[in-house]
């Protein structure tokens, strides 16, 4: 089973595509720690995942309510934004108490976690991915770099992988 991978995008659609591939995989309990910079295209392959799911609503990044909740897709979707606590060095177990973080966790949705420095320790299975763009003159090309942290990740990045290389 593949505990590891890389993909390469060469477009924002493709990006998009990545992530709808993901999305049809997602079962409730299942938790995408997704990292990049600033304008690494972390939003348009959430929104991927989103369309995977079947999330018909409009999806951003919720950077500034922190989380954004979903039903009207085939299971109940949530994405959050730690970004600023990622960014503020906040007291974290605080702020993460104050939005019941761990009441997220307990397996109704899919999770999907912008900014997730702040909680790495918090989880014990969970889908990480990095994305990084390109430079010059490949601009629109991004890697995204996956690791299983868990049975249950392992087991997506092994069905992610298969459909999207067949």
């Amino acid at each position: 089973m593949v505990d590891a991978m890389s993909f390469t995008t060469r477009s924002a659609e493709e990006t998009k595509k990545l992530g709808g591939i993901l999305g049809r995989l997602l079962k409730p309990g299942d938790v995408v720690l997704l990292s990049g910079d600033l304008g690494a295209g972390k939003t348009t392959f959430a929104k991927g995942v989103a369309e995977g799911l079947g999330i018909g609503s409009e999806v951003a990044s919720p950077t500034f309510t922190l989380i954004a909740e979903y039903e009207d897709g085939r299971i109940p979707f949530v994405h959050m934004d730690l970004y600023r606590l990622y960014e503020e060095g906040a007291p974290v177990d605080e702020e993460l108490a104050a939005i019941g973080f761990d009441d997220y966790l307990e397996g109704r949705a899919a999770v999907l976690i912008e900014w997730p420095q702040a909680v790495m320790d918090e989880l014990d299975d969970a889908l990480a991915v990095h994305i990084s763009p390109q430079p010059l003159p490949r601009i629109d090309e991004r890697t995204f770099r996956c690791h299983a942290l868990g049975p249950k990740s392992w087991q997506r990045l092994d069905e992610w992988v298969k459909r999207w290389l067949f």
